[in-house]
């Protein structure tokens, strides 16, 4: 296990953001929304504390920042960046983990893409089971390539794939296979890469439904309840939205890897701002794949290219 002594380290590179005089117009922001982050952190490395191309991201209820990167490693900073600890996954990929969520156990979830299972592990690294056996299949069970899971108030775990599958699988809190839904395609229900899962107080199910530039929504038995978006660079269109989170306010937060920005959109779909550009400078990014929300409301984004998280609000 790493521990905190590269804290430092792992500070990085911090600017005082409230001194960057970005224009909103100039960052396409809506709804009256400011571009300046209040944070920008990240040193492009692999030593503790350093990032290199993160990829997911999800808070603790303490706000504790899980992060996942190329390198396979789970790290945890504090909500301002500070390096606290990290493990690494059992086996080694070029691509690392995918998606992470921490459940109300306290709990990480970790889709272990390329190795076609997920991971559960408490808060200091233990691994504690997986699901899935390791073997790519369509079978019910395996897995193509799993991008993210989230629980429901039962504890039944859902997972979402994509590859030959493009499906949602349903476990039991013990990691039985219940059911499935999904499928390739365009049609309202089916998927092409789902990337990202979320779950709100009543159990519904947001899927960011990436090739098809969409957000869907379900319930736990898949039957599908909304659908919105359209691939664009306006507001409420999207271009490869690769993560989405629900945000204390209600909102739910998606953010866009072709368009380089977060945009937020109410439960229903409607859209209600966006925040960033494509760029490197502060309030810019790069290809992000991911963004967390912690319990103050602040945005983490993960900057995936430009290897820094920035933190705003919406």
């Amino acid at each position: 296990m790493e521990r905190a002594a590269g804290a430092k380290r792992g500070r990085g590179l911090r600017l005082a953001c409230a001194a960057v005089a970005l224009a909103c117009a100039a960052a396409g922001c809506g709804g009256g929304e400011t571009s300046t982050p209040d944070l920008v952190w990240g040193v492009h490395g692999t030593k503790p504390g350093w990032l290199h191309k993160p990829r997911v991201a999800a808070f603790d209820a303490e706000d504790h920042l899980y992060l996942a990167d190329l390198t396979d490693r789970i790290q945890v900073f504090d909500r301002d960046g500070n390096y606290l600890r990290g493990w690494r996954t059992p086996d080694l990929n070029v691509d690392g983990p995918s998606g992470l969520t921490v459940d109300r156990h306290g709990r990480l979830l970790v889709a272990d893409t390329h190795f076609y299972r997920v991971l559960v592990y408490d808060a200091q690294g233990e691994l504690l089971f997986q699901i899935g056996d390791g073997v790519q299949g369509t079978t019910p069970g395996r897995f193509g390539y799993p991008t993210d899971v989230v629980i429901d108030k039962a504890g039944n775990f859902y997972i979402s794939e994509y590859g030959e599958n493009d499906r949602i699988q349903v476990f039991s809190p013990e990691g039985k296979w219940l059911r499935q839904w999904g499928g390739h395609g365009y049609e309202p229900g089916e998927f092409l890469r789902p990337r990202a899962l979320a779950i709100d107080e009543d159990d519904r199910i947001y899927v960011a439904d990436s090739c098809n530039h969409r957000i869907q929504v379900f319930d736990v038995e898949g039957k599908l309840l909304k659908a919105w978006g359209t691939r664009g660079e306006g507001l409420g269109q999207m271009s490869y939205p690769y993560d989405l989170s629900l945000a204390p306010d209600g909102a739910l937060i998606v953010c866009e890897y072709g368009n380089s920005r977060v945009q937020k959109f109410t439960r229903d779909g409607r859209a209600l701002a966006t925040w960033g550009r494509p760029g490197r400078g502060p309030g810019e990014l790069y290809n992000p794949w991911a963004l967390a929300v912690d319990s103050r409301g602040g945005v983490s984004v993960i900057d995936s290219n430009n290897h820094r998280v920035q933190r705003f609000r919406m």
